[in-house]
């Protein structure tokens, strides 16, 4: 069931701040657990999920495909795996991905290469919108057909492959793509080989190749890939850390409030999900990683920060594949630190929830910021920590998540006269943001 609708309206700055908190469980990893859970033989333990709008999809979409799932305790589920290929969609089951791009893609990558699947598929207003034509290529290279055909949109029918092939796949910077076409393969005959220049989140081979012989990585110049389709996943037990991207918006407050610190604890430190962190203590943030641990073969521990004079932002293409969550804030930090920062590489933030590039844009536009955007790159010709008190901010109903939360962090930190539309579009991937962001003092009022 999805959040029901509320509007935020801010007026308030927020003042300094010195605090501990937990931000909700990572969302990559939660999707992830339920959707490999379901196609390993036996049972798998997943603790400390993220219990989000996304997840709630992801889970509702197993259990329409023939898996069940319980809850045994807060945040703890098992999941009676089937094993793989055989996931099953009777009586005309419609599947609803809700908002999550990340569940449409790889169950999608899951369901062409599963025998005898005859299933329509769908997203909200916001996921509908979003081009799905390389996934479909993709997947069509396996034998999977999508109708009506030539329709890069959800919603769409999609018909399985009776025999999928293994394929070679040259990945880009999608770890969404590249999961797809992993979870393909291990349904499918022979080989599927994949060549990955730019290492992007790697999640998915990371919980297959700690129990399963179906997967082998290399890493030497670039990495390699190799999964051996129709072997037998063992069962995973897995408990979730912090969400990394979720933190970034606190991280990002924190150094731009004169006076604050805070410690976020158990947060999921994947290098491969930390760009975000590298570029920040590159532009002298004062960053510090802690008590890192690992756990599923994910690099976890707390993050302290500190209040930081940073200065411009130059970030070239290499940090978009490892913080692409995070470019809205990043934006934010940008437009309230004095000079011109650069972002390059960044196009594909045009498909996401909104065209975050142009979305962003209108917002910080409306506090006297001047942007400037060719098709990869953004510049920001950032003013500083202004007082905006006199501006007036209002974004629409997006439907995007982290345009929501970046607004919110900048109206609390300029004092603008802010009003979000449609804010439960938050509970995608961080429900507690709210309630974390009450805990360090922000002032804001829901309108229902």
């Amino acid at each position: 069931m999805q959040a029901k609708s509320f509007s935020l309206k801010i007026n308030h700055k927020i003042k300094p701040f010195t605090k501990s908190i937990k931000v909700d469980s990572d969302k990559s990893l939660s999707i992830r657990s339920f959707l490999i859970g379901s196609i390993c033989q036996g049972v798998s333990f997943a603790k400390n999920v993220l219990e989000s709008d996304d997840v709630k999809s992801t889970i509702s979409s197993c259990r329409a495909l023939g898996v069940k799932i319980t809850k045994t305790k807060f945040k703890q589920y098992k999941i009676y795996g089937k094993g793989l290929g055989s996931l099953n969609a009777k009586n005309n089951v419609n599947l609803d991905f809700g908002n999550s791009g990340t569940l449409a893609r790889l169950l999608i990558g899951i369901l062409s290469s599963t025998p005898s699947i005859n299933i329509r598929v769908k997203g909200d207003h916001s996921l509908n919108k979003r081009n799905m034509g390389e996934l479909i290529n993709l997947m069509s290279k396996f034998g999977a057909t999508f109708l009506p055909r030539k329709k890069f949109k959800l919603p769409f029918k999609l018909i399985s492959s009776p025999m999928p092939i293994g394929i070679n796949y040259k990945a880009g910077v999608s770890a969404q793509l590249k999961s797809a076409v992993i979870l393909a393969g291990l349904n499918s005959y022979g080989n599927t080989n994949i060549v990955e220049g730019e290492r992007s989140r790697d999640h998915t081979e990371n919980l297959i190749k700690d129990n399963s012989q179906s997967i082998k990585v290399k890493v030497k110049n670039k990495k390699l890939i190799t999964i051996y389709g129709r072997n037998f996943l063992n069962p995973l037990n897995i408990s979730v850390p912090g969400d990394v991207s979720s933190s970034a918006f606190f991280a990002a407050l924190t150094i731009l409030n004169k006076n604050s610190k805070i410690i976020i604890k158990d947060v999921g430190l994947n290098p491969t999900r930390t760009g975000f962190y590298q570029l920040l203590r590159k532009v002298n943030a004062k960053i510090k990683f802690s008590n890192l641990n690992k756990k599923n073969n994910e690099v976890r521990g707390d993050i302290l920060i500190k209040s930081s004079k940073i200065k411009p932002i130059s970030a070239s293409s290499k940090y978009y594949v490892n913080s692409t969550d995070e470019y809205p804030i990043l934006f934010v930090i940008a437009a309230l630190t004095k000079g011109t920062s650069i972002f390059k590489g960044i196009s594909d933030l045009k498909n996401k929830e909104s065209n975050r590039i142009k979305e962003m844009q209108k917002v910080l536009k409306q506090i006297g910021v001047k942007t400037a955007t060719n098709n990869n790159d953004l510049k920001i010709f950032g003013k500083g920590l202004v007082d905006a008190s006199r501006h007036k901010i209002y974004v629409p109903n997006l439907g995007d998540h982290r345009i929501c939360m970046a607004t919110f962090v900048l109206a609390i930190l300029t004092g603008a006269k802010t009003k979000i539309k449609n804010f439960e579009t938050v509970h995608s991937s961080s429900p507690s943001f709210l309630k974390i962001m009450k805990k360090l003092g922000a002032k804001f009022e829901i309108q229902k």
